[in-house]
């Protein structure tokens, strides 16, 4: 699978736009501002219904304008297939594939996976556990719909039981906890059934991020991933029953999977507090990388990989390293760099077909294509 087309309007600062793609390596150079990260937004887009970098819709929406629009054509050998969406505020979000609308976003996703590579994902060691929960759902999401589901509705009777720990507070009555009971029987059902999903896909995920972090940093260094939970230790049921007081007292639900994290470790120590810079950020690489490897096995085709800035962030050996792995396993690739000469001279060496395109405040030309 490869997109092999991107139409935008009033997406951020582009205008209008159309471009075509190479089915291999494509590069947007140009200065830092130009809007070359932008343009691996809209694809990120297009795969997950959402911004990778803008937390609501409408900050997506060119300074001025009311609405944008964006479509893409995505190509599997013979068969093509357009995805396209427009927000307009006030209004709906629309998605639709082909001529076909969602009526749940949620149908989207994990139908064109895509791995993005970026400077912030550090923030995956140095954040608190919502992000890491988040990348992990993210992963599962795309290949179990289920799951998805399941963690939709979870968050939603999570929301709604807060809600009303809230009301009662402000209310100064006592908490029914009768009536709380009907939500804490679906969190009790759907937390289980998260937690034993999360717990499968560790298993599954730590020998090939494993591989990957060997690979990279050349070391018999040990890294480790460990899923923590409360439910490792207490039942759900009987957490939520014996954290009651407490919920009172701080208005929200203190005992659950939405509390779960995953813990970075090197060695025997923790990443966060002992690992160096080139740790963490190999660290991290290598969850990308096994992130992708895992979606290719459940999907049967190679999702789209978008490396943004991320050859200013590596030193040499690093970046030798992950170029031969671009040469051999991935397929269509997207990049972003400051530096044309610096990409430029590093794609000659990897004799795969690429396209590099010049990025200036809004408009993109093509500047260069090699051939294999």
């Amino acid at each position: 699978m490869y997109l092999e087309t991107l139409h935008l309007i009033s997406f951020k600062n582009y205008l209008e736009l159309n471009l075509h793609f190479s089915s291999r390596i494509n590069v947007f150079v140009g200065r830092n501002g130009s809007g070359k990260t932008n343009l691996l937004d809209a694809i990120f887009y297009l795969g997950f219904t959402r911004s990778a970098f803008s937390p609501s819709d409408q900050q997506c929406i060119t300074q001025g304008h009311s609405s944008f629009f964006i479509k893409g054509e995505f190509r599997s050998g013979v068969k093509a297939s357009q995805v396209a969406s427009s927000v307009q505020i006030g209004m709906k979000k629309m998605f639709r594939e082909n001529s076909e609308e969602y009526q749940k976003l949620s149908d989207h996703i994990g139908r064109y996976p895509i791995v993005m590579i970026a400077p912030d994902d550090v923030s995956l060691v140095k954040e608190g556990s919502e992000v890491r929960r988040k990348f992990f759902d993210s992963i599962i999401s795309q290949l179990d719909k289920i799951y998805l589901e399941n963690l939709i509705q979870y968050n939603q009777v999570l929301k709604q039981r807060n809600a009303l720990l809230k009301i009662y507070a402000d209310r100064g009555t006592g908490v029914d906890w009768l009536a709380m009971e009907s939500y804490d029987r679906i969190l009790i059902a759907l937390g289980n059934l998260l937690y034993t999903r999360r717990a499968d896909f560790i298993r599954e995920f730590l020998p090939v991020f494993e591989k990957y972090y060997r690979y990279l940093v050349q070391d018999s260094e040990e890294a480790l991933i460990q899923y923590w939970s409360e439910l490792n230790e207490k039942e759900i049921g009987q957490g939520l029953l014996e954290n009651r007081e407490r919920d009172v007292a701080l208005q929200r639900t203190n005992f659950g999977i939405h509390r779960d994290d995953y813990e970075f470790i090197l060695g025997k120590e923790a990443l966060k507090k002992f690992g160096s810079q080139g740790q963490q950020k190999s660290f991290v690489i290598a969850m990308k990388l096994a992130q992708f490897e895992i979606l290719e096995t459940h999907k049967q085709f190679k999702p789209i990989l978008l490396l943004d800035d991320i050859f200013d962030k590596l030193d040499d050996f690093r970046i030798a390293r992950l170029l031969e792995l671009i040469k051999s396993d991935f397929g269509q690739l997207f990049i972003t760099d400051a530096r044309p000469e610096r990409t430029t001279g590093l794609l000659r060496g990897l004799d795969v077909p690429s396209t590099i395109y010049i990025v200036d405040q809004g408009k993109v030309n093509l500047h260069e294509h090699q051939e294999k």
